[in-house]
């Protein structure tokens, strides 16, 4: 197996993870917050996609998704593309109004898509590319940031599941 494959294995099993995390929610449940403070699971969903978006767009020198295939308009929002979720307060988390599964799931596919045609581009030197962020030390890597990029996802989507659980107790999982 490739590097590229390994990681590309990584970004598949996000939709299909949280296609059953969200399978049978209603837009209810996916506005649901354990506490007023808490991020629901729609929010939670949408920021990953999200993350995700931006920054491989970012490491492709290309717009994001977002704004290029229009899914802004899907989910009712501007087309801004630092409206990622960082920085969202409690208030702007629980005013988040999150289209049904199906789009949430249809963006992430395109996302994760878009990730493994940028995996598919790089060699193995790319991975060692010096990024310009002098904010971190030491400069991260492309190959550092893409491993970010999806730990950033995995730890979002294991978030989404808990607060399903939740939601619904611990009978919700169908293995």
């Amino acid at each position: 197996m490739e590097w590229h494959d390994l990681l590309a294995d990584g970004f598949d099993r996000l939709p299909e993870f949280l296609g059953k995390v969200m399978d049978g929610l209603s837009e209810e449940d996916l506005r649901w917050q354990p506490r007023p403070d808490s991020n629901s699971i729609g929010w939670l969903v949408w920021h990953l996609i999200r993350q995700q978006d931006a920054q491989i767009a970012a490491l492709m020198g290309e717009e994001q998704l977002w704004i290029k295939k229009s899914w802004h308009v899907k989910f009712n929002r501007p087309a801004d593309p630092n409206d990622i979720g960082f920085g969202h307060t409690p208030e702007q988390a629980a005013a988040f109004e999150p289209p049904d599964t199906e789009i949430l799931l249809d963006y992430l596919k395109a996302a994760v898509n878009r990730s493994k045609q940028y995996l598919r581009s790089l060699s193995k030197d790319d991975l060692d590319h010096e990024l310009d962020e002098p904010q971190y030390q030491p400069l991260p890597t492309v190959g550092v940031r893409i491993v970010s990029i999806l730990d950033d996802c995995v730890l979002h989507a294991g978030q989404a599941a808990y607060v399903r659980g939740l939601l619904q107790g611990k009978g919700w999982q169908k293995y």
